[in-house]
């Protein structure tokens, strides 16, 4: 199997390290004497054998550190038999640091174990058997060779492991932020939506229809009520146009946003669809409910007067507006069949629009035909509770 390529600065250590170890050979400085008793090989050449098995050490510090550590373990003891080389202990020593930082965390556990109990034994079984208190320097040696590196890489790992944490934690805030961020935008996008389609379309379905009429008729009674008609609506449509501005331009100040509108406004709204050619009533007794139940009732009851002055046939358009079982009952009745006059063209937004509504107060809606006693009828019913509410505006 091929090793790992080693790091560029993983080479640089290598080479370093080599060329410490040359010098100190060359002047002739060793780490113990000739004469030493645990000096079996003498002279400047032995040492270079476990300085440069070490040197290659140093180049799988990263690459491969578990490989790394055993090989290099087996050279510092070869090291120890020759009159030895500082060079070669301190490459030792960075080895058993990068085992800890680089190797899995199994190994990191294990090696700081192994250390720890080298350097106790270390320290107790020379002092056992000298009984010298010099005998004790042998522990230090070894926990500073062996152990040190071992828990200063355990720390920088565990320092490491933290920040990387930090950043995940990071990173997944700001993931999380921005996803919030893009809910957020499709939400209030939902809702202008939502708002653009109930303030301007009734207004737009009238200027459709009685502009068709106007051209389409040869009346010029017929066609001056018409452009009447177009106009109020057309200055009420640039009226709403501009309230719906404002409530966009209000975080800048430019213009104050315009109050929600509430059920006391019904009787205006249904007079609007009467002057449009409507035959609306309105038979309302909701009592004092919540504002987003009431503004969502009365989105609701302009939407469906809005369907009916395109869709309906001709007849009678009922409103009608109840508390029942703690919760606001509404429904709007109109003929179902076709117009006798033009027909304006519908998109289906606005009952995805009332859906929405209603779901967002948890409440319950359906649409479609019906029987009834004058006939079949396009029925619209939504039940908006009134307890329990869900906070914020519906819209």
């Amino acid at each position: 199997m091929l090793l790992p390529r080693p790091r560029r600065f993983d080479v640089y250590i290598a080479v370093g390290g080599l060329l410490g170890g040359l010098l100190l050979v060359g002047i002739g400085l060793g780490t113990r004497p000739a004469d030493d008793p645990i000096t079996l090989f003498d002279g400047p050449w032995p040492i270079l054998v476990p300085l440069a098995v070490m040197a290659c050490c140093e180049l799988l510090r990263r690459a491969a550190p578990r490989t790394a550590l055993l090989t290099g373990s087996v050279a510092i003891c070869a090291d120890v038999v020759t009159q030895g080389n500082l060079a070669t202990v301190l490459m030792f020593t960075d080895i058993v640091y990068a085992a800890v930082l680089y190797g899995p965390l199994a190994s990191a556990r294990r090696i700081q174990w192994i250390t720890g109990l080298l350097t106790v034994a270390a320290t107790l079984v020379p002092f056992a058997v000298w009984r010298k208190p010099e005998a004790l320097l042998i522990g230090v040696v070894v926990g500073v060779v062996a152990y040190g590196p071992a828990a200063t890489g355990w720390i920088v790992r565990n320092h490491r492991d933290a920040a990387e944490a930090a950043r995940l934690r990071a990173e997944q805030t700001a993931l999380l932020a921005e996803m919030d961020r893009a809910q957020a935008v499709t939400s209030e996008r939902s809702r202008m939506a939502r708002e653009l389609h109930d303030m301007v379309a009734n207004h737009l379905s009238a200027i459709a229809i009685h502009s068709t009429a106007a051209l389409s008729l040869d009346d010029p009674k017929t066609s001056r009520d018409a452009l009447t008609v177009i106009r109020e609506n057309s200055v009420e449509g640039l009226a709403e146009m501009r309230r719906l501005i404002g409530i966009l331009r209000d975080s800048s100040g430019d213009t104050e946003p315009v109050a929600a509108p509430t059920l006391d406004g019904l009787d205006a709204l249904v007079e609007g669809a009467r002057a449009n050619g409507l035959d609306a009533h309105l038979d309302a007794d909701p009592g004092t409910v919540p504002t987003p139940v009431e503004l969502a009732a009365y989105r609701i009851v302009q939407e469906s007067l809005t369907n009916a002055l395109k869709h309906a046939g001709p007849g009678r358009v009922t409103v009608s507006l109840a508390r029942r079982d703690g919760s606001l009952t509404v429904t709007v009745t109109s003929p179902y069949g076709d117009r006798d006059g033009p027909r304006a063209p519908g998109s289906g937004a606005g009952l995805v629009g009332m859906r929405e509504r209603v779901a967002l107060l948890g409440g319950t809606f359906e649409a479609g035909p019906e029987d009834s006693p004058d006939g079949k009828v396009w029925a619209v019913r939504a039940a908006l509770p009134v307890t329990d509410t869900v906070e914020g505006d519906p819209a």
